[in-house]
């Protein structure tokens, strides 16, 4: 009977340390820190975005880049540019990045310590997905003509770009997930300009290949850093320990090795 009434408690412990329980020790200022930068980005981005959402409804401000953006972009158009867009945007797109993040989540999950920080980017993804899906059907946009679509024609809604939200999300949030539990700033910088690269060339694919204007991918680029502000601060306060604050149970990342 003890052992039965014991099983419980240890499979909670079981899942409770494999997917609730991550904890890293720093600073008070650090972890301060943490949190201004949070609020940062996700201020910064909610201004950036009404500014392009504004620039849309009014057809003025930053709209006024569109188009001559658009007609540079089409006549750098070649053979060998446009099999590399078209690749990136496969590889950004709605069936090829969901299996990547898929990919990516049970496999981190299974290896690392902790699941906290792949649910995080699976959370992280979700809500890019929900909140464009609202957006575009709020803001009802017209992509540009479908003459100038060179990978099959698309009638959807133009604003934000779906491709360009879901890559900021991967990569930032997959850049923040990895460089926060480095000591290393060697590591933080390559993290970041990765997600840098892969993002102006999600971005530049979607407006080469015809299917966005600039505006649109700006918005993406807006919205993920209210996105990931959101994660940081969500982690930061589920896992950022003071020395000498209890442990909210299990084992800390400070009492193992590194995932």
């Amino acid at each position: 009977m003890a052992e039965q009434a014991a099983a419980p408690s240890g499979w909670w412990q079981g899942f409770n340390q494999k997917f609730v329980v991550e904890e890293r020790y720093m600073e008070p200022a650090d972890r301060a820190g943490l949190y201004r930068t949070s609020v940062v980005l996700a201020a910064s981005g909610t201004a950036l975005f009404l500014l392009a959402l504004a620039s849309v409804l009014l057809n003025g401000g930053l709209a006024a880049i569109d188009e001559p953006l658009r007609n540079w972009l089409l006549d750098t158009r070649s053979d060998a540019a446009t099999g590399i867009m078209r690749f990136l945007a496969v590889l950004f797109g709605p069936i090829a990045l969901p299996i990547i993040v898929l990919v990516v989540n049970v496999v981190w999950g299974f290896t690392a310590r902790h699941a906290w920080r792949p649910i995080l980017l699976a959370a992280g993804m979700l809500g890019g997905v929900g909140i464009s899906q609202v957006v575009l059907h709020l803001v009802d946009r017209s992509r540009p003509p479908i003459e100038l679509m060179l990978f099959g024609i698309d009638h959807t809604y133009s604003f934000p770009s779906g491709h360009v939200l879901g890559a900021c999300d991967f990569l930032l949030i997959g850049a923040y997930l990895i460089a926060s539990r480095s000591r290393n700033p060697k590591v933080s910088m390559v993290c970041f300009t990765v997600a840098a690269f892969g993002i102006v060339l999600a971005a530049l694919s979607r407006l080469y290949l015809g299917y966005h204007w600039f505006t649109d991918a700006f918005a993406s680029f807006s919205l993920a850093l209210v996105i990931m502000g959101g994660i940081m601060a969500l982690d930061t306060w589920r896992t950022a320990r003071i020395p000498g604050e209890p442990i909210t149970g299990g084992l800390s990342t400070a009492e193992s090795p590194g995932d």
